[in-house]
């Protein structure tokens, strides 16, 4: 079962795990505005009416702060919400940081992953070190199969 959590959202306030009472596929990707990132959201956004027509919630999550998603969500035109973990500390629970090396340097940042709750907020799927291509899809057929 996934740890309760809060963090603003881009809506505006708060969201808060343990509100909400349906299922939700929560996303996490390194950062706003880079290209994996930006195509990742644009693809969950482009579904996201499919999985709000199966009863799902879709949500993103990334370290960048509240002021830039909300940016990087207008810019997009991202229908679905993202949250800001600029502490780590949802990203620390679900254990997507990893030690990385970009540009041969060393450096912390998050392994996109994907997880899938039901209602009840247990983790029913995962999906480690995801590939962005067709990976939204991926998620939307998996929850179809259900």
């Amino acid at each position: 079962m996934a740890i309760d959590f809060t963090l603003p959202i881009t809506s505006g306030g708060e969201f808060t795990l343990s509100a909400l009472d349906k299922p939700l596929v929560l996303f996490f990707y390194p950062r706003d505005n880079t290209p994996g990132c930006t195509v990742e959201n644009q693809d969950f956004s482009a579904l996201y009416p499919e999985f709000v027509a199966l009863g799902y919630e879709v949500l993103g999550i990334s370290r960048d702060k509240h002021t830039t998603h909300c940016n990087f969500q207008k810019k997009h035109g991202l229908q679905q919400q993202l949250l800001a973990d600029p502490d780590e500390t949802v990203c620390n629970m679900f254990n997507v940081m990893r030690d990385k090396t970009m540009y041969g340097k060393p450096v912390r940042g998050i392994e996109r992953s994907t997880f899938i709750l039901d209602k009840d907020k247990n983790i029913i799927k995962e999906w480690r070190k995801v590939s962005v291509p067709n990976h939204a899809a991926e998620v939307l057929d998996f929850i179809k199969a259900l």
